[in-house]
């Protein structure tokens, strides 16, 4: 009998699905995996009807003109340099497939987002974590270090502003070192920005209008607009390089679903002409603080976000199966480190669930306390 090659043996399930199965076992509020408790907004569903039944059939794998021409207005990109995926995660693994492969390094800030470990790995390439420094200040990029991490390997920097799960947002000081750098070694650079209309700061976000000649990013309708399960998301990339990305990603799934891409080129320009964003960043300021307050109130070190619906909290008496046995599901920081030291007693929580939900967590949480 054959066996599985060794990327499919040694394939885990995802820390996210686990504690969100491990949350329903336990009747326990999931506060782990980052899906939004509230509905996408009515203008995006409204669309989505409309589509179905006219729109069913292929898209070009490159993504409808339609939603290329609206990202490309949204993102000041050319639309032919826009290339439309199955969600983010296809994104990010279509450009592994592309950008590296066996003998190269790619570089990446620990904690790091699950997937881009293992996308490393598939493409046969070596993931090189630099870790974040965490202090009284919060989390920040030690950018010399990321300096000393290069090697003649290495063929990418692969960064994520705003930051999941540490909801750091990359400074103007910090995104013109890492540019700078990239210039000085000739890397590519992968922006993951899917949180890109979820910055609490004035900080710059994107960092392709620094280095547009070699950053791809990364986009994903479904965190703007509130659908994480439709599955469409983009790349942004340098002039001219769209068509070899097609070419790999169309291999996976060849083009997103054609109904949600209708929706998306509708509903994209409305998100930004009725200021969808600004509420959505006010919805999830007020839910953040109010987090933030009730676990410090629980004696929690909470290092307060500057982007995402996530946080990232510390206590020396916690651990994520405890408290999901308890009645609160998170995501244990171990979950985000492969290559450093966890700090002790971390834990991501995401605070994109409703106020109910929010208040019931607490409650369990302080009978711990």
């Amino acid at each position: 009998m054959p066996e599985l090659m060794p990327a499919a043996r040694t394939a885990r399930e995802s820390i996210f699905s686990v504690m969100s199965r491990l949350a329903a076992q336990h009747g326990a509020v999931n506060l782990g995996q980052g899906f939004p408790a509230d509905p996408p907004p009515a203008f995006l569903l409204e669309a989505a009807r409309g589509a179905v039944g006219h729109f069913d059939q292929y898209s070009p794998p490159a993504g409808l003109p339609a939603l290329r021409e609206a990202l490309g207005a949204d993102l000041h990109v050319n639309p032919q340099d826009i290339v439309v995926t199955c969600g983010a995660t296809e994104a990010l693994a279509a450009l592994a497939l592309s950008l590296y492969g066996p003998g190269d390094e790619v570089l990446m800030l620990e904690p790091v987002y699950d997937v881009y470990l293992p996308q490393a790995r598939l493409a046969g390439a070596t993931p090189v974590t630099v870790p974040m420094t965490l202090d009284d200040g919060g989390w920040a990029v030690d950018v010399n270090a990321v300096q000393a991490a290069v090697t003649g390997r290495t063929r990418a920097l692969l960064l994520n502003t705003p930051h999941n799960p540490t909801g750091k947002v990359l400074s103007a000081a910090e995104q013109r070192d890492l540019v700078a750098l990239a210039r000085q070694h000739d890397l590519w650079i992968i922006s993951d920005e899917v949180y890109d209309e979820l910055s609490f700061t004035d900080e710059p976000v994107g960092l392709r209008s620094l280095a547009p000649e070699r950053t791809f990013t990364v986009g994903s309708a479904g965190k703007r607009l509130e659908a994480t399960g439709w599955r469409v998301g983009w790349v942004a990339c340098p002039a001219g390089l769209a068509p070899q990305v097609v070419g790999v990603r169309q291999l996976a799934s060849f083009c997103a679903p054609t109904p949600l891409q209708v929706a998306g080129a509708q509903a994209l320009p409305r998100a930004r002409q009725e200021g969808f964003y600004a509420q959505l960043r006010e919805k999830y300021r007020v839910r953040k603080e109010w987090m933030v307050s009730g676990l410090r109130a629980l004696g929690v070190t909470v290092h307060e976000p500057q982007g995402t619906y996530f946080l990232t909290a510390q206590h020396p008496a916690w651990d994520a199966l405890s408290l999901v046995r308890e009645g609160v599901a998170v995501i244990p920081g171990e979950a985000f480190y492969d290559q450093h030291d966890c700090p002790p007693g971390l834990f991501r929580v995401a605070f994109c669930k409703s106020q109910e939900d929010l208040e019931e967590a607490l409650a369990r949480l302080s009978r711990l306390a």
